[in-house]
């Protein structure tokens, strides 16, 4: 029996919105296994640099993520999307292991399947060190804010 994660394509604007949040608040949790269950088993990425193909290879590439990016905490925002794909902005703040805060901006493909699991995401990323001073994300996302954009610098 095939796995779900609603919402399906091809969305529609609410749908849309539902999907960026639902992931936002997964990646918040910084558990790669739970994650890893809204990609398809044989998901593709392009990260950066890095490609990644599969489950296990993306819970391999999360953990060794999040044990080297410290206290992350991420926003992302819908851009566009038609059928069963989507265009989604992101920054997300993190700290390295010398306490050095970092803000990462991107931008993601993602692509659906009819069961509504990313079958492909391409993730282009550029840092920049912050002061912690200019920290603007601190945790997940109130609830009160989903829905709202997230600004350019």
């Amino acid at each position: 029996m095939p796995e779900d994660r609603p919402p399906y394509p091809p969305f529609t604007l609410e749908t849309a919105r539902q999907k960026v949040q639902a992931a936002e608040d997964a990646w918040n949790t910084r558990d790669p296994r739970r994650v890893a269950l809204a990609y398809t088993p044989d998901s593709v990425w392009r990260n950066r640099d890095q490609f990644v193909t599969g489950r296990e290879e993306i819970i391999a590439f999360l953990t060794a993520k999040w044990e080297r990016e410290l206290d992350y905490a991420l926003r992302k925002s819908l851009w566009g999307f038609r059928e069963n794909r989507m265009a989604v902005r992101f920054q997300y703040e993190w700290h390295d292991a010398a306490g050095q805060w970092w803000r990462s901006y991107g931008n993601e493909l993602w692509e659906f399947d009819e069961h509504g699991l990313m079958r492909r995401r391409e993730a282009s990323i550029n840092d920049i060190a912050i002061p912690e001073t200019a920290r603007r994300i601190h945790g997940p996302r109130p609830l009160a804010e989903h829905g709202l954009d997230i600004p350019l610098q």
